[in-house]
């Protein structure tokens, strides 16, 4: 039987990437887990195999599928490798690559500041779980950040164990559910408080690049808000178009 389509002016194929997307925020096809074949796909929805090969190269290309050639098309899993590279820019200044390795400072349940509230879309004073971390690359302070998510959305995540992973975007895929899909990054210069003076191991007066990040659900719903301040003596933020 052919799954109906909404009626829309919007190119075939991103109805059927749509039709697709919201099968996979339903959890009828897990993360880590094979979709149908193309044909069989193609057949469902009543479109060329051509039309349903777009949909699936525009959900491939937000990387909420992968395509593996002669297997088929995998739901996106946030695996510690491909995690920490597609959302971690901050490299040597001859643009080298070191693993980031973190130490959890802090971690509370508090109320949501206004800008918290704001970049999450809750309400302020709604519950929020506060996680600062450092990261260190070649055992060297590179970064400090402080990340907020909804309590509700995330229940007990301040009780989890105290040693974190380096990629908490894979913990709240495997333990909550929650995908991040993509992220949106602001960047600003700004001036070492005497904390971060402290935690980075830099001067009085020291330049920082402060990193505001908003990552979003397969939704576009905010999942997390983080503003990083990163060392930029011996770091640079590399993005690759």
């Amino acid at each position: 039987m052919n799954q109906p389509l909404t009626p829309s002016y919007r190119p075939l194929y991103q109805q059927i990437k749509d039709a697709l997307l919201s099968r996979i925020v339903a959890g009828e096809w897990p993360p880590g887990t094979f979709i149908p074949s193309e044909s069989a796909l193609a057949k469902e929805y009543g479109v060329s195999v051509g039309t349903l090969r777009k949909a699936l190269a525009a959900l491939a290309s937000e990387h909420v599928v992968i395509r593996h050639q002669g297997k088929g098309t995998v739901v996106a899993t946030h695996d510690s490798d491909r995690s920490l590279f597609q959302f971690f820019h901050l490299v040597h200044l001859d643009g080298t690559r070191s693993l980031p390795i973190s130490r959890v400072l802090a971690r509370d349940c508090r109320a949501a500041s206004r800008d918290e509230a704001e970049a999450l879309g809750i309400e302020e004073g709604e519950a929020v779980v506060h996680i600062r971390r450092v990261r260190d690359l070649d055992e060297a302070p590179a970064l400090l950040e402080d990340l907020v998510v909804a309590a509700e959305r995330f229940p007990a995540l301040e009780q989890e164990p105290a040693t974190l992973p380096n990629t908490l975007y894979q913990l709240y895929q495997q333990r909550f559910g929650q995908s991040v899909a993509k992220a949106e990054e602001r960047l600003f210069a700004v001036t070492a408080s005497p904390t971060e003076e402290e935690v980075l191991k830099v001067a009085p007066g020291t330049p920082l690049l402060e990193i505001r990040r908003i990552a979003r659900d397969l939704q576009g719903q905010a999942l997390e808000y983080r503003v990083s301040r990163c060392e930029t003596q011996r770091h640079c933020y590399l993005n690759e178009l």
